[in-house]
């Protein structure tokens, strides 16, 4: 009778250490509970032009709120705010900031202004997102009720040319569902939706918009190891121009990227029990040549991006 209590202690012994190093990696939130958190970028890209070097350095900060309102076996859903969306951009001693705490001006001759504008009404409306378990973004249910609110006087704009186009087009994509899904799996998409083994790889693929860039991101995330409640998870993504990408048009000159490559390295902590990120720390690195070409002209242009950024639970 020994023997048989004993065995029967080892194998329920065992069954919990497996449970522990092979958990469940998904999202597992608790209905209506906010959760907040927290992403901080600094990148900067430099840019030689006719043997001049030219940097572009811009900080990203984002606020988001995320609270689960319903499930079903393939999908949550969500109620998302972006609480404050801040970028301050700093080009060749040139600065511009864009502050959605601030209520800004769509008739503003400051690029700052309106962007700050478009951004403040964002901030103040609710995104209902549906996510899978992965933390994959699979629609924006009031994306055309919000473009057409946030979007409502954009004919006000008294800017004029090149710039006032350039401008138009970054306040349509900035309420695209391509944008908003973006901004969200920052935070949310690390996750297999399934049991991993410590030692275990999975997969993810995307195509992103980066500066008017098609960009293809292929990622490979391991589960490196699990101290109590905590996955501790790294990752490796390989950065290229997506197939078929198109190059940019801008007035007056074609801009070709199909050199591009890129390396982006993170060190993720995740809550077991939420499958939310603690802590989400990564380097990025691009590097290549810019064809530009127009009427009369050609050349390249050899261009460098690196970038830190850190996502965070706020408690």
């Amino acid at each position: 009778m020994k023997k048989i209590v004993i065995s029967a202690l080892t194998a329920l012994l065992c069954v919990s250490l497996s449970a522990q190093n092979a958990p469940v990696l998904k999202l597992n939130l608790e209905k209506n509970k906010v959760y907040r958190m927290r992403s901080v970028t600094e990148q900067t890209v430099a840019q030689t032009v006719n043997g001049i070097q030219q940097n572009v350095v811009t900080d990203v900060t984002y606020a988001m709120s995320l609270k689960m309102l319903d499930k079903t076996n393939d999908f949550i859903v969500t109620e998302i705010h972006f609480d404050t969306i801040i970028t301050n951009t700093n080009s060749m001693g040139k600065a511009t900031i864009i502050n959605s705490t601030l209520e800004g001006d769509m008739k503003s001759s400051e690029i700052g202004d309106i962007m700050s504008c478009i951004m403040n009404r964002i901030s103040r409306n609710a995104l209902y997102v549906k996510l899978d378990y992965s933390g994959k973004p699979l629609e924006v249910v009031n994306q055309k009720m919000l473009s057409d609110m946030v979007l409502k006087d954009t004919s006000s704009i008294t800017l004029t040319g090149p710039v006032a186009d350039a401008i138009k087009k970054q306040v349509v994509s900035s309420v695209s569902s391509e944008s908003l899904m973006r901004m969200i799996d920052i935070f949310t998409w690390t996750l297999p939706a399934k049991q991993v083994a410590t030692g275990e790889k999975w997969q993810m693929n995307q195509v992103t918009n980066s500066g008017g860039m098609s960009l293809e991101i292929k990622t490979t995330c391991k589960l490196d190891d699990i101290q109590g409640e905590t996955a501790l998870i790294s990752s490796e993504s390989a950065i290229n121009p997506a197939p078929g990408a198109r190059p940019i048009q801008s007035p007056g000159a074609t801009v070709t990227y199909d050199n591009l490559k890129g390396m982006s390295k993170s060190a993720i902590l995740t809550d077991i029990n939420t499958g939310l990120t603690i802590k989400n720390e990564a380097k990025t690195h691009i590097s290549g040549n810019l064809g530009v070409s127009g009427p009369g002209f050609s050349m390249d242009i050899p261009m460098d991006i690196n970038g830190e950024s850190k996502v965070y639970l706020v408690k």
